[in-house]
This record gives C-alpha cells, structure tokens and sequence, in this order.
C-alpha cells in the first residue's frame, strides 16, 4: 500500500484472487491480511487460508466444518443475524487453517508410532509379534527381536503390519523399515519383502475388535483409508531403509499400515516364503494437543477441531506417552530375561532356548573349566 492507494481497490477481485492463490507459503497469507481491515476481510471472507492448507494437504478436503473448543469462542455461534453468524463463521475458520498451517510447518518432527496394533499373520505369536518392531535393535538380551509372517509357498502373497499413530493428525513425511536378517540359520538369510506400500486413515469399528481379529483383509475391512502412497521397492538388506514420502501426508484417524509386497527369501527347512521386519519408524509432526478430529459414523467426512492454540513447548513433553508405549514391548523382554536369570540361579532350568536353538549352560561351564585349568598347566 502506497500512498494511500490499495492495490486491492485498484484491481477485480477476480485478479486479485489469482494472485493470492499462487502465494505457496501460508506466512505469506498471514502477513498480507495483517496490513489492513480490508485486507484481512478480503483473505477472510473468499477462505484463502483454507484452500491453500487444502492444495497442502488434500485430505482437507474431508473436512466437513471447523470448530473451536478453546478461547472465548466455542463452538457455531447460536445467536445474532444470519450475517453476523456467517461472518463469525468465516473467521473462526480462518483462526483454525491458520495455526493448523503453522503447526504443520514449525511443530516438531518427532517418531509417531504410539502402539503397534495388528500384523495380517504372525508366525510364532508373542515371540515374533509386531510388537517386537517397536525395538530398534534385532537382538534384545541375546534374543532375536523380529516379527515374522506365516509362510508361504506362493511368493506374491502380501502382508500388512499396522500401527496407530501418537495423535488422531499427524503430518508423515518418512517411513523407515528394517528387514530381519536370521543370523541364526545357515547362509544368514534376509526375508525383506519385495516393495513396500503405505496407507493411512481410520478406524470404522471397535479397536478392541480389531486386536482380537487377525485377518489378510483387515486393512479393507476395519479401516477407512484416506490416503494410499505409490509402491516403494524394498532392498534384502540389512538395515532400516528409508522410505521418504513424495510430499508430507496428513493422516487423519491416526492409523498407518505397511503393505509388504512380495516375498524373496525361502527358508530352507520348510521351502515356504516368509517377509521378518526387525525394526519399524515413521517420522512426522504430531498436531496434538492443538488439533483433534471428530469422525462421522458411515461418512468419510469429519470435523477439524482447535483444541489449544498454543504452540507444544517440548517435543520431549509432547512424546512421553508414545515413549512409554514404545518402551512396553522391551520391558517385557526383559521382564522374560530376568525371570530366566532367576531359573538359571534357582537351578530350576538346565538348557536355554536362544534363536531356535539349545545353549548348552553345562557346556559353557564346562569350557570354562577347561580355560582355568589350562591356565593353571601353563602357571
């Protein structure tokens, strides 16, 4: 603005509109409708925040409406003139897409995984559950951390290993698995899967019921899927590949779900196919406690709420459940590591079962003696 003149005045609103709508960065928007009234009410009242978060995220376009269940205002207003309401409805919407925007550029990025729910088959459950994916390493107290599939004998059947997520909103942005190498069996075989597909979305029933159901077809029965990325080749490596994401992804629901596509690795003792995955991390920036979501029954619309407008002062704060929740499968490792400990002292336990194998403890006792003795010949 110069010399009193606006440039908004000048141009159609037409023209105008075309030019804010290549703005890419919604900071811009804020600080253009902070110049004046006028300003402020042009960006308002033709939704600009709006359907710049949308052409960000196009899952925003299952928004049904926009509510604030903190500050002065709360919920639709219920009172005044239809022109008012609707005045007061344009500016609530766009208090909520501006700090949503904000948060899904300046919150931190963070690991989102809050609990591993279901795998479509487990092999030898609890040992080789999806839980065992949570835990970074592949050995835990000298035993394998893994999850492992049923076996196959046809190769091209998939599996699917789903998560829920640390927030109902989470901007993902990347995705890392780590195939499981058996160090234990002859030739230290990798059973990775052939590429990697990733969905996120919602619940549509009961997650008691989807825990308790185990199913190939979960993924299409028990969730709503909002989004759907491309297939991603996965490498028979060991190590936790990264699976970056073409653009960052909203997930609304709070629900992720790896396709594993394709099986390499027969195991020699049986000739099946298996897929084992060590390790699972999805990176991204939870929007909670600020945003929640309320879903409708039988609809794939939902309501975006504003529950705190104020920005999370720590990550380390902000993941103390998930960490938790992250930790859970470990501490019960452990918790069967001490109990064995305590046989092996009580003298209740004569051989240990590593890996599938027998570890002979007479034996390694027994090498023991053999080295002291030894050692006393030499002296």
């Amino acid at each position: 603005m110069k010399n009193g003149l606006d440039f908004l005045n000048l141009l159609n609103c037409d023209v105008s509109l075309k030019i804010l709508t290549n703005l890419e960065d919604p900071s811009d928007l804020v600080r253009f409708s902070a110049v004046s009234r006028s300003w402020r009410q042009f960006v308002i009242e033709n939704g600009l925040l709006k359907h710049l978060c949308r052409r960000m995220f196009p899952q925003l376009s299952r928004v049904d409406h926009v509510n604030e269940l903190c500050g002065t205002a709360k919920g639709h207003a219920e009172a005044g003139s239809s022109n008012f309401m609707e005045w007061e409805a344009l500016k609530r919407e766009h208090r909520v897409y501006a700090f949503f925007a904000r948060g899904c550029l300046s919150f931190a990025l963070r690991e989102c995984i809050y609990e591993a729910i279901i795998a479509s088959s487990t092999d030898n459950d609890p040992e080789e559950g999806i839980h065992n994916t949570l835990e970074p390493r592949d050995r835990v107290a000298r035993r394998a951390s893994y999850w492992s599939s049923k076996g196959q004998s046809n190769p091209a059947v998939p599996e699917t290993l789903t998560y829920r997520l640390c927030a109902d909103l989470c901007v993902i942005t990347e995705i890392n698995v780590r195939p499981f190498q058996a160090y234990f069996q002859i030739g230290k075989p990798i059973y990775s899967a052939n590429s990697v597909r990733f969905r996120m979305g919602h619940v549509k029933s009961c997650m008691d019921n989807i825990v308790k159901e185990s199913c190939q077809d979960c993924g299409n029965e028990k969730f709503a899927w909002t989004y759907t990325s491309q297939e991603f080749p996965m490498a028979q490596e060991n190590c936790l590949q990264n699976f970056r994401l073409p653009e960052p992804v909203l997930c609304i629901g709070g629900i992720l779900q790896i396709e594993l596509l394709g099986r390499v690795q027969r195991q020699e003792m049986d000739s099946l196919y298996y897929i084992c995955v060590s390790h699972v991390k999805v990176v991204g920036r939870p929007l909670s406690p600020a945003f929640g979501i309320q879903t409708f029954e039988h609809s794939e619309k939902f309501v975006l709420e504003a529950l705190s407008y104020k920005q999370p002062t720590s990550p380390a704060q902000s993941s103390s459940a998930p960490a938790q929740s992250s930790s859970a499968p470990t501490l019960q490792m452990r918790v069967r590591d001490l109990e064995q400990i305590l046989n092996l002292l009580r003298g209740n336990v004569v051989n240990v079962v590593e890996y599938g194998y027998e570890w002979e403890i007479e034996d390694e006792e027994s090498d023991e003696e053999d080295e002291d003795e030894d050692e006393e010949d030499r002296e």
